[in-house]
């Protein structure tokens, strides 16, 4: 080979530096190499987990073909895999506040990518049916793990704008799972989950060299000198774990705890059925829980007849209605970082409720720009309200993740995060079937009974806006209780 063969196209060298500005920009921005290295391993699970999740309606009409099965069988591949990880969530987050959360993260996604390879070798409906089952039930490990280890990796302050960053990967994955095995699919449905399989192998080594941060944020990752993110701060007086800037702002102000629900030492290692009690009886995780569940089910709604109401709504074919839901993404990655450092911003200013501000001011926008969407009958008309609309739903997510945190003592952030987890899987798998089913038999079926669907689901995210605001009002005392329970650590 001759050196002018040899030597590098301009294209791979444009594309080489683009690739270390990106890395370099991206470390600066998460506060250096390993941090960087945690957000990018914790935003790939969540990114696997999505890819995973919509594989199976990329790939609705090969597998309908290959199988020989209908869309209820397609529909009924969705719902029970959701239903099984929502179960499966609630052991998750027991061993998510006992045990050591990067090796087991590390071999559930092991489990992952057998999953997906036996998913690619099955001969029938039923044994796809049985891989499909057991996958949603190991991947059920990711939001328990992941949230513990996000309390524990990152100060307070900047869980908002972490968490959207770790979020930006889950909505990369689901782009991935849409669009590229979804192509891949129409050359072959069992290459499509071979290749998501691959990459778990490698996500599983890199999970397995994680650091595992010690408990109650005592162990946070502190910022390199010249990055974005707070260099280490000195640990509390006493023993007692640094105080978050929510507790440290309801302190200030003078707010008490709920006595009956401070949980003290001998409490840690509750079971999970009175963990349960526990997590539901805090009535800001209750409300923050009901309104995540509201926005999820309409967003499941959303993915499942998104691409048919584009078609059929605004007269574009399957291939620009993808194209048009990639778009759309984009907006929905700006949401999840923009959502989680106003959220942190608010909070460091001394607003106690910023972070459920910033959500429930989203909440109300959403609804007011996805409206005209709804009844547009052009494209181009439509599609800056998407943008908007997807960029305010998904703004809520980080800002509510971090809130959740606040007003639940460490030790059972895992397990606080699996019943959320559990409840709004419900409301995800139940979402496909009522929209189906009102499209239909409530208002007929066709273009017009999904858009009538779509407006009358818009209640849902009213609802949830309507929670938001009114967890304003218990939320500082939750605050203070979470608090005071932390103590006992």
């Amino acid at each position: 080979m001759t050196e002018a063969q040899s030597a590098p196209s301009p294209f791979g060298r444009a594309a080489r530096g683009a690739a270390r500005f990106t890395a370099r920009h991206l470390s600066h921005q998460l506060g250096g190499g390993q941090r960087a290295r945690v957000v990018i391993v914790l935003a790939c699970v969540l990114g696997l987990s999505a890819a995973d999740a919509t594989t199976v309606g990329a790939s609705a009409t090969e597998l309908r073909s290959g199988l020989h099965i209908s869309n209820t069988d397609i529909g009924l591949l969705v719902a029970v895999t959701s239903l099984v990880a929502a179960l499966a969530t609630l052991p998750f987050g027991v061993l998510a506040d006992r045990v050591r959360r990067t090796w087991t993260l590390a071999a559930v996604i092991v489990l992952w990518g057998v999953a997906m390879l036996w998913s690619a070798m099955v001969g029938d409906f039923g044994e796809l049916l049985i891989a499909r089952l057991f996958l949603g039930a190991v991947t059920a490990a990711a939001g328990p793990l992941v949230a513990s280890l996000v309390g524990d990796y990152f100060a307070p302050s900047e869980r908002g704008r972490i968490y959207g960053f770790i979020l930006a990967g889950e909505l990369f994955g689901a782009g991935f799972g849409f669009a590229v095995t979804g192509d891949i699919a129409q050359l072959s449905w069992r290459a499509a989950f071979v290749i998501l399989a691959l990459p778990a192998f490698a996500l599983a080594w890199f999970a397995f060299r994680l650091p595992e941060p010690e408990r109650g944020g005592a162990g946070t990752l502190a910022a390199e000198p010249g990055t974005r993110g707070p260099q280490r701060e000195a640990q509390a007086a006493d023993g007692e774990p640094r105080r978050t800037d929510a507790q440290r702002i309801a302190e200030e102000h003078g707010i008490s705890p709920d006595p009956d629900l401070i949980l003290e030492r001998h409490e840690r290692r509750m079971n999970i059925f009175a963990a349960v009690r526990h997590v539901l009886a805090v009535r800001t995780n209750v409300i923050l829980i009901a309104a995540s569940a509201c926005a999820y089910y309409f967003l499941a709604g959303v993915q499942t007849f998104g691409s048919q109401f584009a078609k059929e709504q605004y007269g574009i074919n399957q291939a620009l209605a993808n194209l048009l839901l990639l778009v759309i993404g984009t907006g929905a990655i700006g949401g999840v970082l923009l959502g989680g450092a106003v959220g942190d911003r608010l909070l460091r200013r001394g607003m106690l409720n910023g972070r459920v501000i910033t959500a429930a001011v989203a909440a109300t926008l959403t609804v007011v720009i996805f409206a005209p969407a709804i009844f547009t009958r052009s494209v181009f008309s439509a599609v800056p309200y998407l943008i908007f609309a997807v960029l305010f739903l998904s703004a809520q997510a980080p800002a509510l993740d971090a809130a959740r945190l606040d007003i639940m003592p460490p030790f059972l952030w895992g397990r606080a995060e699996a019943v959320r987890t559990f409840l709004r899987g419900i409301a995800q798998a139940l979402a496909p079937l009522l929209f189906g089913a009102v499209s239909d038999h409530v208002f007929g079926g066709g273009r017009s009974g999904l858009q009538w669907t779509f407006a009358i689901m818009l209640v849902p995210l009213l609802a949830s806006a309507y929670l938001l605001f009114k967890a304003l009002r218990t939320y500082p005392k939750d605050v203070a209780t979470a608090a005071a329970s932390a103590r006992y650590e």
